[in-house]
């Protein structure tokens, strides 16, 4: 009790400070008083009187500071007098506090921005019970070399797959990629939906905020006794049922065919995917409904459009699911797989079944991303050592200026263990206000990055709010950054001889000459490390921009795509052509249009179908990317037609299938000859064309990989059921105004569909490369920085240094030194650290520019250009640092100069 009662009056004692003094100086005063009346007694004099009182009292300050350690906490107390001293030494200086601050805040705000991202995508777990034992499972073969693992599944491998209860509570599938088109009163929507197995909510083990989820006794032909059953969210609860209480039994029109709503999911749940949002989960079953006129179920083993996830059993680890997973393979594929050629070439490329951890879930972003967030992460801690260096320097510069303030205190009986504690309180001050500011700007940056990473993904979210583990990254950030700026110049300022120091003033001996050594080797090292930064965004920019002008085969530049779904109207056949044309007559009108066309698939979008085709002088199959276009689809897309002709409204199925080649396939199929009024086979559909054309090559998986051979047919001649066509149009003019009336123009001609969603080409180019252009653009931002920050680095530190040698410059002066002499003098200081930080950041560069090897395109990681534009841009930024404060120099005036000390 006696200690619990002690604590509590010290930290009774912390507050009301102001008070207690007074009390406390009323007290000795009166004492200093009563001493004072005793002696006057014994016939001393006045002076005499407060004198002997003051010597028998012992030293009123020492007896006030007793008093006050006995009454607070002294550590506390000690820390905020530190802190109060430091905001002091801080508004003296408000340029260096304003430079050191923002310095911080770039450093710690992008890396906090960064890694909220990071979080987000990679690190984050799914809040769902124990999601620690949940696995993605995908498929690999030995042939995964080129393109990574398979994570699409049939249905009948998960239907194999799903009986596998050994090692498995639960396996279930999902495919998010599905937009479900929901009819409501303002018309037809595209909603986010998932469908989803009848295991699915069992396994992420999820409860229902009102009725109750999709069981595997929804998810089988024809559904439930009354239909097919849906969960939807608690947002779309709100958005379309204004959060009716009596929602579930209520009925849903998706893709024209009843659902009845059968529960609500928390708002909580987002998921097996987190950059996926479904606001409506259906049955597995009700695919062939929902995707109409695709059939995922009936086309069997040929159709891949799933993800598979699992839960692990209690106590089952990865490794042992892993070991009955390639058990079990073989037998999985005989039972689901009826072509026994398809299982000999799946066998003989080593076909299994690997579990992976779900607990973060699956997001195919994920695998897109992780190097270049890894390459910006990196980028991002380099430029936060930058700014620490910096400081350091400048720090150091700043206490070198306050050595003999430091040493009289010293002299006067502070300990080294004092000083150096108030100076590290001040480089964690600046610390913890970077860090504040820095904070501030995170969100705004980590939202627009996620906005650059979910252009090549429409329609996906990434979470980046700041979480425990940003938060505790965030301090840890903070507590490095103050370590790292603090320490070394807090040692040294006060390991220095004390007699040296109160005797040397503001000139420079040989012991100060030792001294100023340590921050030239900072600043070398931050020049090194600005350089190996300058290089990094030199080798990405000028591959970015090479990507840029390899271009893609085609002009995206006032090319715009509206993509239409006719899966659920009621045209089919002839007549769906014959809308498309009149569709096509009617966008060709309006205001600023000059050509119209349409394709099934877009370039750069990697999403059109492969097949087999052979010749006579192939020599056997080629894999050709094929796609279905409209006429006047190379004049509206600038794609050169080599030789032929291009296809028209009347090439129909009657008058024979017709075939247009690019060159590459046109060569590989007719070694160099002419290919015109030649045929091609497709050996996977078994149908023979005639070749029409030769076009130039198009770019349609990737810049980075080239042009693969490809194949054109013409819409009028497709046999599949209401396809669905983007409409390509070229404009003169804005595409904004377009928008709006091509809208109405669909919504008269066809209201039965959603609006399409206008896009452009140089949009989707920009997508196709949104990875490069990330690094690229924040690769030049932190260069730009970096030459900022070391600018201001070695400015400061010259200038520093300048003001601590004016004696000496006046004496050289005085002894008839030339201005001209000390520019050069001054001005070598900072040209001998910018060249040997040169020389060792151009040897880092070379080293760290191999990991940019694999990233790089068309881009050498040594490109001489690169690193020689690279040290000269770092070398006039140095100079321009230098000039001032040599120029500075130069204009000492001697005599007042020799006056300062």
């Amino acid at each position: 009790m006696d200690l619990v009662r002690t604590l509590m009056s010290r930290a009774k004692g912390l507050f009301g400070r102001r008070e207690l003094d007074r009390d406390l100086d009323e007290e000795l005063r009166a004492h200093l008083d009563l001493a004072i009346e005793e002696n006057l007694k014994q016939g001393m004099s006045i002076n005499q009187a407060r004198t002997a009182a003051l010597k028998s009292f012992g030293g009123v300050t020492q007896t006030r500071e007793a008093y006050r350690v006995q009454r607070g906490l002294p550590l506390i107390d000690e820390l905020a007098r530190d802190l109060r001293f430091s905001m002091r030494q801080l508004r003296r200086s408000p340029g260096f506090a304003l430079t050191a601050i923002l310095t911080l805040a770039l450093g710690i705000g992008a890396n906090t921005a960064v890694f909220s991202l990071i979080n987000g995508l990679l690190l984050r777990p799914l809040p769902v019970p124990h999601a620690d034992q949940l696995a993605v499972i995908h498929i690999e073969r030995s042939t995964d070399g080129q393109y990574g693992p398979s994570y699409s599944f049939s249905w009948p491998l998960f239907r194999a797959l799903e009986k596998r209860h050994d090692v498995f509570d639960d396996v279930a599938a999902i495919a998010t990629q599905a937009k479900f088109q929901v009819r409501g009163a303002s018309g037809v929507e595209q909603v986010p939906g998932s469908m989803v197995s009848g295991g699915f909510f069992r396994a992420m083990q999820v409860r229902p905020l009102l009725g109750r989820l999709l069981t595997p006794e929804d998810d089988r032909p024809g559904g439930t006794g009354t239909g097919f059953g849906v969960a939807i969210t608690e947002d779309f609860w709100q958005q379309w049922f204004k959060g009716a209480p009596d929602v579930v039994g209520r009925p849903i029109t998706i893709a024209n065919k009843p659902f009845t709503v059968v529960g609500v999911l928390p708002r909580s749940f987002i998921g097996a995917d987190p950059t996926r949002r479904p606001q409506i989960y259906a049955p597995l079953w009700a695919e062939p409904l929902l995707e109409a006129p695709f059939d995922g179920i009936a086309d069997g083993y040929r159709a891949w459009w799933m993800g598979v996830i699992a839960r692990r059993k209690p106590g089952v680890s990865l490794d042992q699911a892993n070991a009955a997973l390639r058990a079990a393979s073989n037998r999985i594929l005989d039972e689901a797989i009826p072509d026994r050629k398809w299982i000999k070439d799946a066998r003989d490329e080593h076909f299994q079944f690997v579990a992976e951890p779900e607990s973060k879930g699956y997001s195919y972003l994920r695998l897109m991303f992780l190097r270049p967030l890894s390459v910006v992460f990196a980028l991002c801690g380099a430029m936060l050592l930058l700014a620490c260096l910096n400081l350091a320097s400048l720090l150091m510069a700043r206490s070198a200026s306050r050595e003999r303030e430091l040493a009289t205190r010293l002299a006067l009986g502070a300990t080294r263990r004092r000083l150096i504690q108030q100076l590290l309180i001040e480089s964690l001050l600046i610390a913890l206000l970077g860090t504040a500011a820095g904070m501030m700007a995170a969100p705004a940056v980590s939202r627009s990055l996620a906005v650059l990473i979910l252009s090549k993904a429409p329609g996906a979210t990434l979470d980046t709010s700041p979480g425990v583990r940003v938060f505790a990254f965030i301090a840890l950030a903070a507590i490095a950054a103050a370590a790292l700026i603090g320490w070394i110049p807090a040692l040294r300022a006060t390991s220095a001889n004390l007699n040296e120091q109160i005797k040397s003033g503001s000139q420079a001996g040989s012991a100060g000459e030792r001294r100023r050594l340590l921050p030239r080797v900072l600043m070398g090292l931050e020049v090194a490390l600005a350089l190996v930064l300058v290089v990094g965004a030199g080798l990405l920019a000028t591959s970015l921009a090479r990507l840029y002008r390899t271009g893609p085969g085609f002009d995206p530049k006032d090319v715009v795509h509206l993509q239409l779904d006719m899966g659920k109207q009621s045209l089919d056949g002839a007549a769906l052509i014959r809308w498309y044309q009149a569709y096509g007559d009617a966008l060709g009108h309006l205001p600023g249009v000059t050509s119209v066309s349409f394709a099934s698939d877009l370039p750069l979008s990697g999403s059109m179908w492969i097949t087999d085709v052979s010749s006579p002088l192939s020599g056997g199959g080629r894999q050709t990317y094929m796609n279905s276009i409209g006429p006047d689809y190379f004049l509206t897309m600038h794609i050169p037609l080599l030789a032929g002709r291009d296809f028209g409204w009347r090439d129909t199925l009657s008058g024979g299938e017709k075939i247009i080649l690019s060159q590459t396939a046109a060569k590989d199929q007719f070694a160099g000859g002419n290919p015109i009024g030649q045929h091609v086979v497709d050996r996977s559909e078994h149908k023979s064309y005639e070749v029409i054309g030769v076009v130039g090559d198009v770019d349609y998986t990737s810049i980075r990989k080239g042009a693969p051979p490809a194949g054109y047919v013409s819409l009028t001649q497709t046999e599949a059921k209401k396809p669905s066509y983007g409409a390509l149009l070229r404009i003169n003019g804005p595409a904004a105004p377009l928008a709006s009336a091509s809208r109405s123009l669909t919504t008269r001609m066809a209201p039965g569909i959603p609006a399409p969603v206008l896009t452009t080409m140089s949009d989707e180019l920009d997508d196709s490369i949104s990875s490069e252009r990330m690094m690229a653009m924040l690769s030049v931002f932190f260069a730009g920085c970096a030459l900022l920050v070391t600018a201001i680095g070695l400015y400061g530190t010259l200038a520093y240094a300048t003001a601590r040698r004016t004696s000496e410059i006046g004496i050289r002066m005085a002894l008839g030194a030339q201005r001209i002499e000390v520019v050069a003098l001054v001005f070598a200081e900072n040209a001998w650290v910018a060249l040997c930080g040169s020389f060792a950041g151009l040897v880092a560069a070379l080293f760290a520019s191999r990991v940019l090897a694999s990233i790089l395109y068309g881009t050498s990681a040594r490109d001489p250009w690169v690193l020689v534009g690279s040290v000269t841009v770092l070398t006039l930024i140095s100079s321009a640092a230098s000039v001032v404060p040599a120029l500075r120099a130069a204009r000492i005036d001697p005599m007042r100069a020799l006056r300062t000390d």
